[in-house]
């Protein structure tokens, strides 16, 4: 049952609607979304959040994803670090976003959803530009910390660091005049924990709680047990964000799926172990047809193309109701293998990433197969997980701190591996690894 607690002031729920009646009038168009990804991802991850909103007459062109192009935080804020980004690198870029999406839309606001590390620079863009938001909403984010503590001050994570403190600083954490929601879990996020076991110092007190993500001043609704991306991802959060957003429920959180499909998107890299989205330039897409029972491919490849220097790889038309294998043959990179799900409607941020080389201990393996789920994490007892007919025993109990398994095979002949997660179930096949090959499981819910 979902548990829902608010804290709605009078005047907030009055400066609300006199915003969304204000920005109705002013273009009775639907107000640009943006969407606002956290510390590591890309565009891609709201993949199953913008497919709710079409479900609900939502226009494809009012919905817009940044990639950051290097979405991994610095260790400190103030010191350059290679491959990384800057809170202030970070809101330049929203920055520039947002003004390009106003400049395409021809509105003079956008509502801003984002997920953690997304949170950071869409309150410092409000702050900046309260006059260019109609609301934002804020999935999971580390409000006042992922730990707070004396040391590590430079972090962007510390609560106690000067990044955090100013932002949180005066009797109200959100800007007046411009609705804000936050969105939490009831104690199954990660990142709002009160000891530092996730952060690798299980004797750690983190100062943090459940409810790091709230914000004074705003409307905080806890979702239940959702891990950390579920709390902007999964479908409790989107019907919380949609209300939010429009005024009323949706009229549906199933998706609905279109006939033909196209998918597009770029390829992106893996600097040393850090991901970023920059584009890759000179790699090779491939995308076959696959048997939902077996894994085997169905035919020739569907789609064929080498990226340029901006790294896009499609257009690719496909149907609707047939799994898909992605072949992504990257300079200097393992040749992947992802195997997805049919795609029930298009989508122009699937971003694809290969594989990283596998990890020392993994040499001796003939094949490697993941799991992925890039929306949400796997949490057991929770959830239904089974990778080749067997609970993964890399995926923790408990809270849920783990968004990938691994299976480690000793023999790469030819055959089905199932990956089921709950209700979504995909079949692989497993890749040799001397040949320098991976295989990804990847999970749309």
């Amino acid at each position: 049952m979902l548990t829902r607690r608010r804290a709605l002031q009078g005047a907030a729920a009055v400066v609300f609607a006199t915003l969304s009646r204000a920005a109705r009038a002013e273009n009775e168009q639907a107000v640009p979304i943006v969407f606002v990804h956290g510390d590591s991802d890309q565009a891609a991850i709201w993949q199953t959040a913008i497919w709710r909103f079409e479900s609900n007459d939502y226009p494809r062109d009012r919905l817009f994803a940044i990639n950051f192009t290097d979405p991994q935080a610095r260790d400190d804020d103030a010191i350059t670090q290679s491959n990384r980004s800057s809170t202030q690198d970070q809101l330049r870029e929203l920055t520039a976003f947002i003004d390009d999406v106003k400049r395409k839309t021809g509105a003079t606001k956008v509502a801003i959803v984002a997920l953690s590390r997304g949170g950071y620079s869409t309150r410092g863009y409000v702050a900046a530009n309260p006059s260019s938001v109609v609301c934002a909403a804020l999935g999971g984010t580390p409000n006042h910390g992922v730990f707070a503590i004396d040391a590590l001050l430079g972090s962007e994570y510390n609560g106690r660091g000067a990044f955090l403190t100013k932002l949180n600083a005066g009797d109200s954490e959100v800007t007046p005049g411009v609705p804000f929601l936050t969105l939490r879990s009831d104690g199954y996020d990660l990142y709002a924990q009160p000891d530092g076991r996730f952060l690798g110092h299980p004797e750690m007190a983190t100062n943090v709680t459940a409810e790091g993500p709230a914000l004074k001043g705003a409307i905080n609704i806890v979702l239940g047990e959702v891990d950390h991306r579920e709390t902007a991802c999964g479908p409790r959060a989107f019907a919380e964000i949609y209300k939010f957003v429009l005024g009323r429920a949706p009229g549906r959180i199933a998706i609905t799926p279109e006939a033909e499909v196209t998918l597009d998107g770029m390829v992106t890299g893996i600097a040393g172990v850090t991901p970023t989205n920059r584009p890759v330039e000179g790699a090779t897409v491939e995308i076959y047809r696959v048997s939902s029972e077996t894994g085997e491919r169905l035919g020739g490849a569907v789609h064929t193309k080498k990226t340029g220097a901006d790294g896009v790889w499609g257009p690719a038309k496909i149907d609707s109701v047939s799994p898909l294998e992605f072949v992504v043959a990257a300079p200097d990179m393992p040749i992947t293998h992802i195997y997805r799900s049919p795609f029930s409607r298009s989508f122009a941020m699937l971003n694809l990433r290969p594989s990283p080389a596998p990890a020392k201990e993994d040499a001796d393996a003939a094949a490697i197969v993941m799991m992925n789920r890039p929306r949400g994490y796997f949490g057991l007892p929770r959830d239904i997980v089974l990778l080749d007919g067997k609970e993964p025993t890399d995926v923790p109990r408990g809270v849920p701190g783990s968004w990938r398994a691994e299976l480690k095979l000793t023999d790469a002949a030819s055959r089905p591996v199932v990956a089921e997660f709950n209700e979504e179930r995909i079949v692989a096949r497993p890749w040799p690894l001397r040949d320098n090959h991976m295989t990804i499981a990847e999970l749309t819910y």
